[in-house]
């Protein structure tokens, strides 16, 4: 067959197949995720039918599908909404880091795989799913909720951090020395600073600059922004997809809300283009070996990503509910895990199994953990004899009442209610 007509065949296939798989994964109330990166499985490196053709091209979609879902991610965001982030949330964000990130590394270690090898696996069990954990808040009903901005807030608070994260594991996995990989951080940390400086001060300079009353004309340039700003980020090391975020966090207003509507069905696309590959450059049967220390990973980190939630909403002065509802929620891992993994894997190539196989767990446990994690501890509670609000329990408790919105003060602690009330 013609290398074009192979190409053309099996690229029709893959983007049909996905279709199918999304609908699916709807009807179920899943993730699509897990059967995306279970469909790469299948179809690529000894796996049923490897796809040779389309391999080239489906690996550059999948580069595409980074930068597209960070600047859609930049695109919620204003950057006002993150300098506050960043002065409201970083002890939450450092509780997050030490209680996310240490089980990764000490497993790392335990495996043999040395410093390089603790550092990724520390990223990928650190960071939550933005688009998975948005995605189960949205089917859950729960945008209004109290809790909510805590949850973004942590999630703000990872994307961010990924700007230093980032280049640092790109240094250490090209084996850069110490002062280049300082170098590196000096210039992402600048960019970063330089970029936020130019959203915060010139942002509607620039989304006037960018703007377009035709749909076209405002699709071509900030996609062709977006590429641009990523492949300088990559340059400089400072990692594509932490440039697509800044340049989603530099729009704002009309220009941010039309280019989100016309970027989302191609996010959409090209993300799920992204983790089939990652499930083709993966092995089958290199994932059989992994299961149980990817199990027991995912156990301790659903654990600690509970515990970090809780501890935000603590300090948001949400209540008990709210609590576990925002651990609940952040526990589901997805595209970052992969996308670290996905440069790592070139130099610690034992990761990539196991890295699939713990989004594989988290992706299919999280949307489960948002929904059931408060009754549970509740249940939990009352065996104990105590009430959801920390009393104890009454002999005849009054019925349950209705879960409420954004607003209600029932969400929060005694010491805030008043303040809510205008106390």
């Amino acid at each position: 067959m013609h290398d074009t007509t192979a190409l053309l065949v099996e690229l029709g296939a893959v983007i049909l197949g996905l279709g199918l798989i999304g609908r699916a994964a709807g009807r179920i109330g899943l993730s699509p995720i897990p059967l995306y990166l279970l469909a790469g499985l299948a179809f690529g490196h000894g796996g049923l039918i490897p796809l040779k053709a389309s391999e080239e091209f489906t690996m550059v979609g999948a580069e595409i599908g980074v930068i597209l879902l960070l600047l859609l991610l930049g695109l919620e965001y204003s950057a006002s909404e993150l300098v506050t982030s960043l002065k409201t949330q970083y002890p939450s964000g450092a509780v997050d880091f030490v209680l996310n990130a240490t089980p990764g590394a000490v497993a790392a270690l335990i495996l043999g795989w040395g410093p390089v090898g603790a550092v990724a696996l520390a990223g990928v069990t650190w960071i939550s799913s933005s688009g998975v954990i948005a995605k189960v808040m949205t089917d859950l009903g729960r945008l209004g909720n109290r809790e909510t901005p805590v949850i973004l807030g942590v999630l703000v608070m990872e994307d961010l951090a990924m700007a230093v994260y980032l280049p640092l594991l790109t240094a250490m996995l090209a084996g850069v020395s110490l002062a280049g990989g300082s170098l590196a951080l000096v210039i992402a940390l600048g960019t970063v600073g330089f970029v936020l400086y130019l959203a915060l001060r010139h942002g509607r300079l620039i989304s006037r600059a960018v703007s377009s009353d035709n749909p076209e004309m405002l699709l071509l340039v900030v996609l062709g922004l977006t590429v641009l700003v990523a492949g300088v980020a990559q340059q400089l090391q400072v990692s594509a997809a932490v440039g697509a975020f800044l340049v989603g966090i530099a729009l704002s207003g009309e220009v941010a809300e039309g280019a989100r509507k016309l970027l989302t069905p191609l996010r959409d696309l090209f993300a799920a283009v992204f983790f089939v590959f990652f499930g083709l450059s993966t092995n089958p049967a290199d994932i059989p070996p992994v299961l149980l220390p990817a199990a027991i990973l995912a156990v301790v980190t659903v654990l600690t990503k509970i515990a970090t939630g809780w501890y935000a909403a603590r300090r948001a002065g949400i209540g008990s509910r709210g609590r576990w509802r925002a651990g609940g929620t952040l526990v589901a891992r997805g595209e970052f895990s992969i996308v670290i993994a996905g440069l790592a894997v070139a130099t610690e190539p034992r990761i990539g199994p196991l890295a699939t196989a713990y989004v594989l767990i988290l992706v299919i446990v999280g949307p489960l953990t948002a929904r059931w994690t408060q009754p549970f501890a509740e249940k939990i509670q009352a065996m104990r004899g105590v009430k959801p609000g920390g009393g104890a329990v009454v002999e005849t408790p009054p019925k349950a009442a209705p879960e409420r919105r954004l607003g209600d003060h029932d969400e929060l602690t005694p010491e805030h209610a008043g303040e809510a009330r205008g106390d």
